[in-house]
């Protein structure tokens, strides 16, 4: 009823795409942006848990995140 407003926050559409990089042997999951032309990751966030997740896509306004292992 009472939860937490979320800030928009916006990226490069052009130069970056959002990732969600997952370890395989951990299970360990960073969300950040990929650059396009150069492949740096740039981390966001670690996510814990799927309301990290949904976190996450609300803040910079995803449908979808593709994953990187």
């Amino acid at each position: 009823m009472f939860g937490k407003k979320v800030k928009k926050r916006e990226y490069d559409r052009e130069k970056q795409r959002p990732v969600l990089r997952c370890s395989i042997c951990t299970g360990e999951q960073v969300a950040g942006f990929k650059d396009i032309h150069t492949g740096h990751f740039e981390e966001v966030m670690f996510i814990k848990n799927t309301q990290d997740l949904d976190t996450f896509m609300k803040t910079y306004d995803l449908d979808t995140v593709s994953k990187e292992y």
